[in-house]
């Protein structure tokens, strides 16, 4: 038999310390190994690397513990180990991200948990980003002082780094990011990434970031007076970019910050770029109006991307069709976004898509026009959109043979059906 232990510094309960007192083989970190209730003669392998400790073991012969720290769970080897076809028994602890919280003397039902670990720095960054109260579970390479790194000096955030947290070497630092660059860190679990004036939160309904807006493409007088996206216009813009959490998306000179607003609201992180100093101006006023996290970034796109944080998705408005749209196309294109939109002027449409194609993006344009019905009005300018998209689906496509097929559940007996 197979089971996972999860400790945190508190006594073991009375199936935890049942299954570790007839194991075989107990598995584990040195650190959550020390002082353990094994039987006699019982074997003990220290290895952060649990899955390739398991290679060779028959559990169905033996019973082998795993000790993993808090919940294994939550970001931990349970889901590792049912793909690989076992069916452990777990005994989890308190995971990490809650003992960091209460070290912090905070609630955390409205915390956004992400993991920096296995190539996720970058999205984890963009995360602390938008979102002003997160926790970060860190690993090699991508712990506090890489986070502060990517973060300071744009992004204020104040740092709560946890450092073994139930064991007998415990550190919790209160550091800026700054700090957080040069200090040294032992193994840090976990690292909260704090905007102290929104750190305390909203008491809410449901667990995690707040849940998206309920509605999009907001209307054009939610963004004052000024030039930009007309709704009809910006709703496929948006459905073309796809802004999610963990994303960074450019707004490029949309006018009014229309776009980048709407994305920030999803959940993305979000940079607007503008050449004009009061187009920037509009742009922060919109931005305190929706109580988004927008930062605002002067210049042309052009000579300031390489000092950009790295885009997943780029939005080229309206302020660059016919003035230069092929060449901001290509700079940024150049990036590897998964995904770019560009307001085309009608000469520009076809250089655009040719710049997309010769960079690997599936391309494509449309012509957008719409006519007011109620009340009856004349018909929008016609607004040409171009769009590529590096991660899109290609003709060949397939469903995953791992997907489930549809099931249908039988009702019980004597349940009436609805229909509607």
């Amino acid at each position: 038999m197979l089971t996972v232990v999860g400790r945190d510094g508190s006594p073991l309960s009375e199936a935890a310390r049942a299954a570790l007192e007839s194991a075989a083989l107990v598995v584990g970190e040195a650190r959550l190994l020390e002082g353990l209730p094994l039987a006699p003669g019982a074997g003990k392998a220290a290895t952060k690397d649990l899955a390739e400790a398991l290679k060779g073991v028959d559990v169905a012969e033996q019973d082998v513990v795993l000790v993993v720290d808090g919940d294994p769970g939550y970001f931990g080897i349970i889901r590792e180990l049912l793909e690989q076809g076992h069916a452990p028994e777990a005994f989890p602890a308190t995971p990490p991200v809650a003992r960091a919280f209460a070290q912090a003397g905070l609630p955390w039902e409205d915390a956004l948990v992400v993991s920096a670990k296995d190539g996720h720095l970058r999205q984890a960054v963009n995360a602390c980003r938008a979102h002003p109260k997160v926790a970060v579970l860190t690993g090699p390479g991508a712990g506090p002082a890489e986070l502060a790194r990517a973060l300071f000096p744009v992004t204020p955030r104040s740092f709560v780094v946890c450092e073994n947290l139930g064991g007998p070497g415990e550190r919790v630092v209160y550091v800026r990011p700054a700090e957080a660059t040069t200090r040294p860190w032992n193994d840090p679990e976990v690292v909260l990434v704090l905007d102290n004036r929104h750190a305390l939160g909203e008491t809410g309904w449901i667990s995690g970031a707040a849940p998206g807006p309920a509605g999009w493409a907001l209307p054009a007088d939610a963004f004052g007076e000024g030039p930009g996206l007309r709704p009809d216009v910006r709703a496929f813009v948006l459905a073309k970019l796809g802004p999610r959490i963990g994303d960074m998306v450019w707004d490029v000179e949309s006018g009014d910050g229309s776009v980048g607003i709407e994305c920030a609201r999803f959940g993305a992180a979000v940079v607007a770029v503008d050449r004009d100093y009061a187009a920037c101006e509009r742009v922060r006023e919109n931005v305190r109006l929706h109580g988004v996290k927008v930062a605002m970034a002067s210049g042309d796109v052009r000579s300031t991307a390489g000092h950009l944080p790295e885009p997943d998705a780029v939005f080229l408005g309206p302020g660059f069709a016919g003035r230069g749209g092929p060449d901001a196309v290509r700079v940024c294109a150049a990036l590897g976004p998964a995904r770019i939109v560009a307001v085309a002027a009608a000469d520009d449409a076809r250089a655009i898509l040719d710049i997309l194609d010769e960079q690997g993006f599936i391309g494509g344009a449309v012509r957008l026009q719409a006519t007011p019905l109620t009340p009856p009005g004349e018909p929008g300018e016609p607004v040409i959109v171009v769009w590529g998209e590096q991660d899109a689906r290609t003709p060949e496509w397939r469903p995953s043979r791992k997907n489930r097929p549809i099931e249908t559940i039988p009702g019980p007996p004597g349940a009436v059906e609805e229909r509607s």
